[in-house]
């Protein structure tokens, strides 16, 4: 039978084959187990035996809890942009929020409720119309004292947001008891907790079988504190310079309307675009304010705008190399 007249190709790159596989190396398995140029090392997060919440113990012998808090951990160690801002904006508004906390009689721990909701990012806003650092919906926003409208909407003022936040978790601390459920109703509602616990004749969200959002929120905030107490720990390296630092300002009141607040930004010698980066509850360029309201206006001071000009505060000293 005679040859088709492509076979010395077909041998020729068999050949050229051979060739290739007598040069390629074998790998061992201690090159397949070693330290590979192509991928970064990639280390499981350490999990401690116990973990305090609001000052409440938490033993993590039990597999279940252990297994929550690696999850969220392992997730949030490796998500390093939103989890390195968060850090960063930490030190500019930690020093805000948490002594509203304390002046509240909530526990200094809520703050990282505020961390997992918005990344402590100003001008957050979900698809559900949820908005601010805390992520309020406009109808919760209303019923704990917030103005929200098309001019003003102080989901994102940070102070009158935190006042607000205070009321809700102080009002399902006094329902539930404990902190970890009153955070829990913060994702999941109190109606739903409150029938959870009842119908699940439990005591504590931790005990409590729910949707997985809701599950994981709890161990999302104990994650968040691990990772913001000690960055280091998880791999995040930063400098004091790298922090973001806080607004420095002076206060001007408006109690009457404003036709337009680009003409009001430029008589105080600043752009429209900074009024509204430091006032976010501003939502349009006009504020017809009928009922004579009172509005605290922060101005930003002309040497804190620029970076060499600023003076560096550092509000937790694990959060930058030693």
């Amino acid at each position: 039978m005679s040859m088709p007249h492509h076979t010395p190709i077909i041998a020729a790159m068999i050949m050229a084959a051979a060739s290739v596989i007598s040069c390629t190396p074998v790998l061992t398995a201690a090159d397949r187990h070693g330290s590979h140029p192509e991928f970064s090392e990639v280390v499981s997060p350490l999990i401690p035996k116990k973990v305090k919440f609001a000052d409440t113990p938490i033993d993590l012998d039990r597999i279940d809890l252990y297994e929550r808090l690696d999850r969220e951990l392992s997730a949030m160690a490796y998500t390093h942009g939103n989890t390195m801002l968060t850090i960063k904006r930490a030190n500019r508004y930690f020093p805000v929020i948490i002594p509203i906390l304390k002046a509240n009689g909530v526990p200094a721990d809520l703050i990282y409720l505020a961390c997992i909701e918005s990344n402590l990012n100003p001008r957050a806003y979900s698809p559900a119309k949820a908005a601010g650092f805390w992520q309020f919906m406009p109808a919760t926003a209303k019923e704990y004292g917030l103005e929200v409208n098309d001019y003003v909407d102080e989901r994102y003022h940070v102070e009158k947001a935190t006042e607000a936040a205070c009321r809700y978790l102080k009002n399902a601390y006094r329902k539930y008891g404990n902190w970890e459920s009153a955070a829990a109703s913060y994702n999941g509602g109190m109606g739903r907790i409150s029938r959870e616990l009842e119908d699940q004749q439990v005591t504590s969200a931790h005990d409590l079988y729910l949707t997985d959002e809701t599950s994981r929120y709890m161990f999302r905030l104990l994650a968040m504190k691990l990772i913001m107490e000690h960055p280091s720990r998880y791999g995040y390296s930063l400098t004091e310079d790298n922090l973001y630092q806080p607004f420095r300002y002076r206060i001007v009141e408006v109690s009457e309307p404003v036709e337009s607040w680009v003409d009001w930004a430029k008589q105080q010698g600043i752009t429209y675009m900074t009024l509204r980066d430091y006032n976010p509850w501003i939502r349009a360029k006009s504020l017809p304010n009928k009922q004579g309201k009172t509005y605290r206006v922060y101005v930003p001071d002309k040497d804190s705008l620029s970076r060499s000009k600023t003076h560096h505060k550092t509000y937790n000293s694990n959060w930058v190399e030693q």
